[in-house]
């Protein structure tokens, strides 16, 4: 049986809501050949039912090809397009408000709801200068549904988040230890060794990026 197959040939031919439903099948599936059949009928939109009438080296070679995606070293993207629209990374993450670091703290915890943690650092552009840009103020997770957006740039974003994250918790542990006159709770001092808030999460993210 002929059909044309639409492979993905980089990450940014992968979008974020294919990385999520494949997430979900290799937590709940063991290697098999029913792995490599989910594997293309995610990425190359095809039907169960036609993969079945393809060439066992043919379903080998595909799903080679796209695994090898996946060992792309992520690189930062700070815009894109979906749609019409242009969205771009928060420019200055010490801005951020009280209300979006509660939303991605919540959100960057599971691929489910990964979608709504790249809506708090994206929003539309509204002005663009020279390089700079302006985005839209924060009006909520739901405002935008960013699931079809680039995988490249969900896992450029959060290795620059979680290298953001390090370097910040790295220059308050080290300014803590120079603290000598004041008395820092050991309960303080353990969080941040093991991580508050987001922090225990970027070891996964980070295990599942180089994976």
């Amino acid at each position: 049986m002929n059909f044309k197959l639409n492979i993905p040939e980089s990450l940014n031919e992968v979008t974020l809501s294919q990385y999520q439903k494949w997430v979900k099948i290799i937590d709940e599936e063991k290697i098999s050949t029913f792995f490599q059949q989910k594997m293309i009928e995610i990425f190359c939109n095809s039907e169960l039912k036609k993969i079945l009438q393809m060439k066992v080296k043919d379903v080998d070679e595909v799903t080679s090809n796209i695994d090898n995606l996946f060992n792309e070293k992520p690189l930062f993207v700070p815009t894109f397009n979906l749609g019409e629209i242009e969205f771009g990374f928060i420019p200055q993450l010490d801005e951020m408000t009280f209300g979006e670091y509660i939303d991605l703290d919540n959100y960057l915890t599971s691929w489910d709801t990964m979608h709504k943690a790249m809506s708090v650092l994206f929003r539309p552009i509204l002005h663009k200068r020279k390089g700079k840009y302006v985005i839209e103020d924060y009006k909520g997770s739901d405002t935008y549904n960013l699931s079809e957006m680039p995988l490249n740039v969900v896992m450029g974003a959060l290795v620059f988040f979680c290298n953001l994250r390090n370097e910040l918790q790295k220059h308050i542990l080290n300014y803590l230890k120079t603290q000598n006159e004041v008395e820092i709770p050991q309960g303080l001092k353990d969080s941040l060794k093991n991580g508050i808030g987001i922090n225990p999460y970027i070891p996964y993210h980070r295990e599942i990026l180089e994976n």
